[in-house]
């Protein structure tokens, strides 16, 4: 089969979606119009300010949240540790016990190690095949002593989406706040409701890189591990990159209603990857929950098949697809989630759908994974059998 000519077709959006239409105009406007410093009282600067405070308003709707309780971040990293930091430090008096899932995002699971290394405590809950936590052995994990508990929206790698309203209700009733790392679900679901501290990512909507949002919500007892700043409500130091901002800003809203309404044609594409790719590849795991899941994601897992040389073979191919995490990707270490799961850990492929894509791509996509995985199953077997024979 002839080689696709670059750039090919994109299916790796639950790493970073491709930049936004309306992010890009708006970013361009607000680099020529919204440059000075908004804490200014001068004409240009109470511009800036108007265009950050109306970006806030804009991110605070689509979440369901107040203007006052969202800051915006350097990046969905910086947002989630404050989150977990902040919270944690914040409830010191209450106790050092942290609850999180075996599943979270590496950066969810980093903050969790800076607090053990400071003499903290973490419990990990586990999953089930699907990737899925159990709400009642969340709620077992908690104590009297836990200052914080932290369970994302929607898994990063194999789409599952979490039982965050059943947890919510188990912390609310325990008394403990509750932080939703709701990076690849922000745009495409709705957010759901009752927790105390959420973070989110622009680059996963289609806005631009470097903007990451924090909001914590009023009551919450929340203090910044990092040294005291005027900016952004006291919780985020550094001056506010505001047309990055207003670009994300207006791209999330877009990208909501956008993805609300294309949800259930992006959905059956998936759901169409899921149902052939088992009847086309032999030896093939699909992981994920069918159901409860991403409308965008998929993760399969093929024997046999080493995955990065899949990757390079696929994207010779013309398609750019990942494998697991993107934070984790080039290490030699089997993704933490597969192995949480208990599912296969290698020759993995993570199809993530991208806003724009047509069921050609994912066409496309299908016809050339046979052929891909048969071939490095092949140079596998000779490699074995060359080693074979020229042994002693």
């Amino acid at each position: 089969m002839a080689e696709k000519s670059a750039p090919g077709v994109y299916l790796d959006a639950a790493s970073t979606e491709p930049l936004h239409p309306n992010a890009r105009s708006m970013l361009l406007t607000a680099l020529d119009n919204a440059w000075a410093d908004p804490a200014r009282l001068y004409g240009t600067a109470r511009g800036t300010r108007m265009l950050l405070d109306r970006s806030r308003e804009m991110v605070a709707m689509v979440i369901g949240a107040r203007p006052d309780e969202v800051s915006f971040t350097s990046s969905g990293t910086q947002a989630v540790h404050l989150a977990v930091l902040g919270g944690l430090r914040a409830r010191r008096r209450v106790g050092r016990h942290l609850v999180v899932s075996a599943v979270e995002h590496s950066s969810v699971l980093h903050a969790a190690e800076a607090h053990e290394r400071d003499g903290g405590e973490v419990a990990i809950v586990g999953v089930d095949l699907m990737g899925r936590v159990d709400p009642a052995e969340f709620a077992a994990a908690l104590r009297p002593d836990t200052a914080l508990a932290c369970l994302q929206s929607a898994n990063h790698e194999v789409g599952t989406v979490q039982p965050v309203e059943e947890v919510a209700r188990a912390c609310r009733d325990a008394g403990v706040p509750l932080f939703v790392d709701a990076a690849q679900s922000l745009g495409r679901m709705e957010v759901p409701g009752e927790w105390s501290l959420l973070a989110g990512s622009a680059h996963k909507w289609g806005g631009p890189a470097g903007v990451g949002v924090l909001v914590v919500r009023k009551g919450t007892r929340w203090r910044s591990p990092l040294p005291d700043d005027e900016r952004e409500g006291r919780r985020v130091p550094g001056f506010e990159n505001v047309p990055s901002i207003a670009a994300a800003a207006w791209s999330l809203n877009a990208f909501r209603v956008e993805m609300h309404e294309d949800a259930e044609r992006v959905s059956a594409l998936v759901d169409h990857i899921r149902t052939e790719v088992p009847r086309i590849v032999p030896d093939v795991e699909v992981v994920g929950d069918p159901v409860w899941r991403l409308p965008h994601l998929v993760t399969f897992s093929c024997l046999y098949v080493e995955g990065e040389a899949l990757l390079t073979e696929l994207d010779r191919l013309g398609f750019a697809v990942s494998s697991g995490s993107s934070c984790t990707a080039d290490t030699l270490r089997p993704s933490h989630v597969l192995e949480a799961m208990g599912v296969i850990t290698h020759g993995n492929v993570r199809v993530s759908l991208p806003r724009g894509v047509v069921s050609a791509d994912v066409d496309g996509f299908l016809a050339v994974l046979p052929e891909a995985v048969a071939r490095l199953r092949r140079a596998a077997l000779t490699d074995v059998e060359t080693g074979r024979r020229s042994r002693p």
